[in-house]
């Protein structure tokens, strides 16, 4: 079973098939990149257990694959903290459910993808410059999108 783990602290992506290890390669973040997203336009970087959701080939940065943030879990602490309302973190945990994308226009934020470069900054996987999504170089990016299905794991440890 395919799983990809990303090491925010390493700014690591490895992808793995079981045990296996078939493809590893280096990431930038979010601008800011340290701890767990909140909300919408904190800069960071979710952490916990995702699944890709979309696949976008006409990215404007190269190529895209969807992240299901916001999950239930994320849903379920925003709920207590009455960041969200119990609506909207029923469709949540509904999406999570059927494995479907989730709602990405609440104030949690949403559309985090592992992506490609920018066109014009070619160099950027070495920064964190993001608004919270995982970027690579468009080789590694292009790789990644050939073994990556819809489904596929993905776990973002800090």
């Amino acid at each position: 079973m395919l799983h990809i783990l990303i090491e925010k602290a390493k700014r690591q992506l490895s992808l793995f098939d079981g045990a296996e290890l078939l493809f590893r390669c280096p990431i930038g973040l979010g601008r800011s990149p340290e701890g767990h997203k909140q909300q919408e336009g904190d800069g960071r970087t979710p952490e916990g257990e995702y699944f890709v959701c979309s696949r976008n080939p006409q990215s404007r940065f190269h190529l895209s694959l969807g992240l299901s943030y916001p999950n239930a879990r994320d849903a379920e602490a925003a709920l207590a903290e009455g960041r969200i309302s119990p609506e909207q973190a029923a469709r949540i945990r509904e999406a999570e459910q059927l494995g479907t994308r989730p709602p990405w226009d609440t104030s949690l934020g949403g559309q985090i993808m592992l992506h490609g470069q920018r066109p014009d900054a070619p160099e950027a996987v070495e920064k964190d410059w993001s608004a919270g999504c995982i970027h690579l170089r468009n080789v590694d990016m292009e790789q990644l999108w050939q073994l990556c299905p819809l489904g596929t794991r993905v776990s973002i440890r800090p």
